[in-house]
């Protein structure tokens, strides 16, 4: 494992951009609003001699109630896995009080511990640090984070500091797994989904809508396979979407969906499919991703409640009928085995690597099943067809007056495709191009017997 860089002090003194600048990325949300980061974000830096990760915290305020009582808690837990802890502080609004409390408080863990003051661009440096080494800590590195300025130096001070390199190894992103993102509205679930799977409480959960407002990844391994778990904010219908912050974050989880292998969208089983689940199935499809629906609060139903739900999904739903459906109590567990098999089953599906030879034997089979119906007199021939691609799977099939197939011909064979493949959970694309036609461009040239003949014909008429 890589070792742990922990970034902690009050809100809104720049950890966030702090984080996006040593990582090279624009993971963290960045705004001008304190306590807009509440769990913990990880990432990784590669700027100097040895990487590192990087844990970018939620504010602390000192209020131990309600929100910012559980991100104090997620900061402890940066805190404890942290090898080094850089205690950010703001130079524009000089040391505080506060300050002085959470120093106080990290001096107690005992973790090598550093100073950043920040945004010391237009200050007079000198003077910002001699402030803040009233702390007692003997190293304080000025940052212009927003600038960059000053991270080389951080690196510099942090390096030192770092446990002894013995085998470590930087983890590629390309061995976690599975990259699954869990979508849905404010309050279904999310947030508690993810800390079940993980056994912890990794990010912050509330009965208050909106608690989540970033995109959070989690790496988590489950019966031996390696999965990414993206922890998302909540979705609102776009009328009742009124802060920027929120505009931010519904972009995020937009992304994550792009991101993602597979997307889990989450409903309230106590209240069915809204017209919001449905919009966000439809940026799932949007993006071709492959699709399970996680109905959740499914042990708090009674039977006569659980039927109505299934038939809502059921009757709703009818767009998707190729995702899987599961019903899941996120808070008790129940349901989450079955969660996790159609999360593979719906990867397999989506990265499935057809032949050439069992898809033309599947196009033979759906035609003579069942041939398109006529076109002007002719009817439609579907040729070969070969693979276009994975994740979603994609079959290119060639033929002549393809482009007049009738749409329920075209859901024929997709459905032929889904039942003889066996694929679930995810889209199938079928792209159709018709042959082309070898006279295409090509002039009929008259002999000079065709010419003279069709001359007397003209004269013929002329004269009649």
């Amino acid at each position: 494992m890589l070792p742990v860089v922990a970034l902690v002090g009050r809100p809104n003194v720049g950890k966030s951009t702090l984080f996006n600048v040593l990582t090279r990325t624009r993971d963290a949300l960045v705004a001008n609003q304190p306590g807009l980061t509440r769990d913990r974000h990880y990432g990784i830096c590669r700027l100097g001699s040895r990487p590192f990760v990087v844990v970018d915290t939620g504010g602390l305020s000192g209020d131990d109630e309600g929100i910012d009582a559980l991100t104090a808690k997620q900061v402890q837990l940066a805190v404890d896995e942290a090898a080094v802890v850089v205690f950010v502080t703001d130079a524009r609004a000089g040391l505080t009080a506060l300050d002085r409390d959470i120093l106080a408080d990290l001096r107690k863990r005992g973790k090598p511990l550093l100073v950043g003051v920040n945004k010391t661009d237009g200050l007079d440096e000198a003077g910002s640090l001699a402030e803040f080494a009233a702390l007692g800590i003997s190293t304080l590195v000025p940052l212009a984070a927003s600038h960059g300025r000053g991270v080389d130096g951080l690196i510099e001070a942090i390096e030192p500091q770092l446990p002894p390199d013995d085998e470590v190894e930087a983890e590629e992103a390309a061995d976690q797994g599975i990259r699954v993102a869990i979508v849905g509205r404010p309050n279904v679930g999310k947030s508690t989904l993810v800390n079940r799977l993980l056994g912890e409480n990794r990010v912050v959960v509330s009965d208050i809508a909106g608690t989540t407002r970033d995109s959070i990844r989690v790496p988590i391994e489950r019966d031996g396979k390696k999965y990414t778990l993206i922890d998302t904010a909540g979705v609102r219908r776009r009328a009742r979407v009124e802060e920027a912050i929120e505009k931010f974050s519904v972009i995020k989880t937009l992304q994550s969906i792009a991101a993602a292998q597979v997307v889990l969208v989450m409903i309230d089983a106590q209240e069915g499919v809204s017209e919001q689940d449905a919009t966000l199935i439809g940026h799932v499809l949007n993006e071709a991703r492959a699709l399970v629906v996680v109905a959740n609060k499914w042990d708090d139903l009674s039977k006569y409640q659980r039927e109505q739900c299934e038939k809502s999904l059921e009757r709703r739903l009818d767009f998707v009928a190729w995702a899987e459906r599961v019903f899941i109590s996120a808070k008790h567990g129940s349901g989450l085995r079955e969660l996790m098999k159609a999360v593979d089953r719906a990867h397999a599906s989506a990265t499935r690597q057809f032949s050439s030879s069992e898809l033309n034997k599947a196009v033979e089979m759906a035609y003579e099943s069942y041939q398109p119906p006529l076109v002007r007199g002719h009817a439609p021939k579907l040729r070969y067809a070969h693979p276009g691609g994975s994740n979603p799977p994609t079959i290119v099939i060639h033929g002549s007056r393809t482009k007049h197939l009738a749409d329920s011909y075209k859901r024929y064979l997709e459905n032929f495709f889904r039942k003889r493949f066996k694929l679930v959970g995810t889209p199938l694309r079928l792209e159709f191009r018709d042959g082309e036609n070898p006279f295409a461009g090509r002039k009929n040239e008259l002999t000079e017997g065709q010419q003279r003949k069709r001359q007397r014909m003209i004269r013929n008429a002329k004269k009649r």
